[in-house]
């Protein structure tokens, strides 16, 4: 394929994909108020937790400004869309890797590229599960000096949450990107071996950087989990990397 073929087969996957998130967040206005009601279940668990560890400390949520109700619901809708139409544009992504590999390599790819959705809405789930936590560490330091009132604008709180599980879901999708590198003969098992400790301590950088709340216990809950995955992707590029290797050497024979 030319350069322009592989450009227009792009657009067309790109805007197949966006029929599909368009669709999802139609689905999510739909249920917004059943959306919004799950959504709020964070803070009201680390509310409970704040009650038991911290009594004396005075939270409110509030909502401020005209138009915040209306962009708070675009926001949603958007993210919900995304997540619901997630088997679709993760699709799309490998159906425009796949005239790259060798038709032997296909099965490989499919299989594995099968566990992104999982991967993805597993990290959507743990970003999701961790915040009560991560908002009672947050909320542990006011001051217990002086009487104060903690105002957390509800618009702030869901789009700190959003960002959170989208960080979450596209983090856990890393051994994807890295098994497909090493299928398509980007990368090796070899460099993986030689990059690992620099990929965790990465990982590390990148949870302390990525996750919004900024803190360290929604940091490791990203950065641990992306660790293992990784060391995952290692140990199956290493599989198929030998896999290669023996395939090559009984060419190798059979053609002499």
């Amino acid at each position: 394929m030319s350069l322009g073929d592989h450009l227009r087969e792009l657009r067309y996957r790109v805007l197949f994909s966006m029929v599909f998130i368009v669709v999802g967040m139609i689905v999510i206005a739909i249920f917004y108020n059943q959306v919004y009601t799950f959504m709020t279940q964070p803070w009201l668990q680390a509310k409970e937790i704040l009650s038991q560890t911290n009594p004396e400390l005075s939270t409110q949520m509030v909502l401020s400004g005209v138009t915040t109700p209306l962009t708070l619901a675009m926001k949603i809708c958007g993210v919900g869309g995304l997540i619901i139409a997630s088997p679709v544009w993760l699709y799309q992504i490998w159906a425009y890797i796949v005239p790259a590999l060798l038709s032997h390599e296909k099965r490989w790819a499919l299989m594995f590229v099968g566990t992104a959705l999982p991967l993805f809405l597993a990290g959507v789930a743990v970003g999701y599960l961790i915040l009560p936590q991560g908002i009672s560490v947050l909320m542990s330091f006011t001051p217990e000096s002086v009487p104060i009132t903690n105002l957390i604008e509800i618009d702030k709180f869901l789009e700190l949450m959003l960002q959170l599980m989208l960080v979450f879901g596209l983090g856990f999708l890393m051994p994807v990107v890295v098994v497909g590198a090493n299928l398509v003969g980007v990368l090796k098992a070899q460099q993986l071996k030689k990059a690992r400790l620099y990929v965790i301590f990465g990982t590390f950088v990148f949870g302390a950087a990525a996750t919004p709340s900024t803190d360290p216990f929604s940091m490791l809950a990203l950065a641990i989990p992306m660790s293992l995955l990784f060391l995952a992707a290692e140990f199956i590029c290493h599989l198929n990397d030998k896999r290669k290797a023996k395939r090559l050497a009984d060419e190798l024979v059979a053609s002499s």
